[in-house]
């Protein structure tokens, strides 16, 4: 079943729009931009959130009831996001909202979910520095993605990188994920000499100018490598910008947080190959679960040239949770789910089970791919298995000393494990 509110709904040609719905459906929220600048990343997660609807609605449903997506468009506007989350919690009484890509546009709803007592499944990788009784990570910590990226850019395997370039859109997790990254950095030998940090807008086009720094930056005879937490659309005219300047993976390699094959889709990915992703899924993953995920998700969409993407498994792995969650507590009352989700595992589409863990984050694995000339992703390093999340960085001083538990009688998201009292940071 599916609603559309303040937004035409595309991509699902499959399904259609009603108005008027019986009153024993569980309603779930689907927030992510369907226009503006973040469009070319969210809008495959609010399709692949009706097709995980509706096939849960040929199972049945849950608790006998059938699940009806209620869909708004946030329209990459941060201060909107809070708007359109308000409505879905308290006019259109969804039991959950699965969305945001952007941390400026969580950080903007959070507290319209901690005033209303509901439930945010967040899918992307994020800065961490958080952990929020109402919301459920499904994307990365830093040390399951930004940290593994950089031991593999400096290990021999990943070319021995001496150099940094910190390139990341002007927000939140670019800022927040790059401080973090510098510390580790320092703290195993880099001289701050060696370290090149950039910020750019969203939407960002021009990038001529911070290109040729980048590449002056990496002819000082010390091997460089650019670490990615460009946001958006900017990535097309940034990597299109490395391509007219000649800069190869073999010369300054290039590791993307925020680029995957939905992204890639877009671009000419010829001068691209050989730069890197580190997610925690690709779709060129070989295993009978990916594949027929692939399947589905071609047949659902009828088109077969549709991709998948990390915050598209995000998402899978976090409604299969929720649906459980809501088996095992009875009922779809919020603080029920809250307390049911801990310890739900499912399998996820790597070939292993994630598990959501106190600190409502997931375990996962950590991948990095090389960009392909057909836009997909070949993994050329793993983890041997999944890795738990550190919500709190040890890298950052006021932060390394904290966890989040949000087990009774604990249920706090910033437990000082030295002093023992809760409150030992404000989230930022």
């Amino acid at each position: 079943m599916l609603r559309a509110t303040g937004a035409l709904i595309g991509g699902a040609a499959a399904l259609t729009s009603f108005g008027a719905f019986a009153a024993d459906t569980i309603k779930v929220g689907i927030l992510h931009s369907l226009s503006g600048t973040m469009a070319i990343s969210e809008t495959t997660l609010k399709d692949v959130m009706l097709m995980l609807i509706d096939e849960q609605n040929k199972k049945g449903g849950v608790l006998g009831k059938k699940l009806e997506a209620v869909v708004v468009d946030p329209a990459s506007n941060w201060p909107l996001f809070a708007e359109k989350a308000r409505e879905l919690v308290a006019k259109d009484k969804v039991a959950a909202v699965f969305g945001c890509w952007t941390s400026v546009s969580r950080k903007s709803v959070l507290p319209v979910f901690e005033e209303l007592n509901s439930i945010l499944f967040y899918p992307v990788q994020y800065e961490g520095e958080e952990s929020q009784r109402n919301v459920f990570y499904t994307g990365a910590a830093p040390n399951q993605q930004a940290i593994p990226a950089v031991d593999y850019l400096m290990s021999k395997e990943g070319g021995s990188v001496k150099r940094w370039v910190l390139a990341g859109t002007d927000y939140v997790y670019p800022r927040t994920t790059n401080k973090i990254l510098e510390a580790y950095l320092k703290a195993k030998g880099v001289a701050p000499e060696d370290i090149m940090i950039n910020y750019t807008p969203f939407g960002h086009s021009d990038w001529q100018t911070i290109v040729a720094d980048i590449k002056k930056f990496g002819s000082a005879g010390k091997k460089t490598a650019v670490v990615s937490t460009i946001n958006g659309d900017a990535n097309v005219p940034f990597y299109k910008q490395l391509g007219n300047a000649g800069i190869k993976a073999t010369d300054i390699p290039v590791v993307a947080f925020s680029v995957g094959e939905e992204e890639l889709a877009g671009m000419d990915t010829k001068p691209l190959v050989g730069h890197l992703a580190a997610w925690n899924y690709f779709e060129s993953v070989d295993n009978k679960d990916n594949k027929a995920f692939i399947k589905k998700w071609k047949d659902f969409t009828k088109n077969p040239k549709r991709t998948t993407n990390d915050p598209m498994e995000a998402h899978v792995i976090g409604f299969n949770m929720w649906i459980k969650a809501i088996e095992k507590a009875g009922t779809t009352d919020t603080d029920a789910v809250i307390d049911a989700m801990i310890g739900i595992a499912v399998p996820n589409l790597t070939g292993g089970v994630s598990t959501m863990m106190p600190n409502h984050h997931i375990t996962k694995p950590v991948l990095i791919g090389e960009i392909q000339a057909n836009g997909q992703l070949n993994t050329v390093w793993q983890t041997t298995g999944t890795v738990v999340a550190q919500e709190w960085s040890p890298y950052l001083e006021g932060s390394r000393d904290l966890i989040a538990d949000w087990r009774k009688p604990l249920s706090c998201g910033n437990l000082n494990v030295k002093t023992g009292k809760c409150g030992g940071k404000a989230t930022n």
